[in-house]
């Protein structure tokens, strides 16, 4: 199945997170995101920093949104909302989004992040600008 990924060139921030899609279901408005974090993520308490689960939600919300309007919306986050459910020790885990609602100005979706036993890390819901067109390029230099 074709996407809107096939040719899409994996940003440095997210290659930073080991990110990998595994499932997309544009009509559903869902993704699934794979990311590994090692011992570069960690805080002094020997947990994944929560700068990087809010930005591993955040890398599973965009793709849903990608693929659910099949490229054509691209939405930076403006707001968001994370809730840390347990303590995120490193390893894989597996995000999961879906879109809410895309409106003429405003995007609202969810994302989930597992841990590797599948347990529920870190929950968030984020707000983003509506910019048709899909993901601006930068210039080639």
């Amino acid at each position: 199945m074709s996407t809107v990924f096939d040719d899409f060139p994996i940003p440095p921030a997210s290659r930073l997170l080991g990110w990998k899609i595994e499932a997309l279901d544009p009509a559903a408005g869902t993704a699934t995101v794979s990311f590994v974090a090692d011992e570069r993520f960690l805080n002094p308490g020997g947990t994944v920093q929560g700068g990087f689960v809010a930005a591993m939600l955040d890398d599973t919300q965009g793709p849903a949104l990608l693929a659910a309007t099949h490229g054509d919306v691209y939405a930076p986050t403006i707001d968001f909302h994370v809730t840390f459910l347990k303590p995120a020790r490193p390893g894989r885990f597996v995000g999961k989004a879906r879109v809410v609602n895309v409106g003429k100005t405003i995007a609202v979706t969810d994302a989930e992040l597992f841990d590797s036993e599948d347990q529920l890390i870190a929950r968030g819901t984020f707000i983003g600008r509506v910019m048709r067109g899909g993901i601006p390029r930068s210039p080639q230099t």
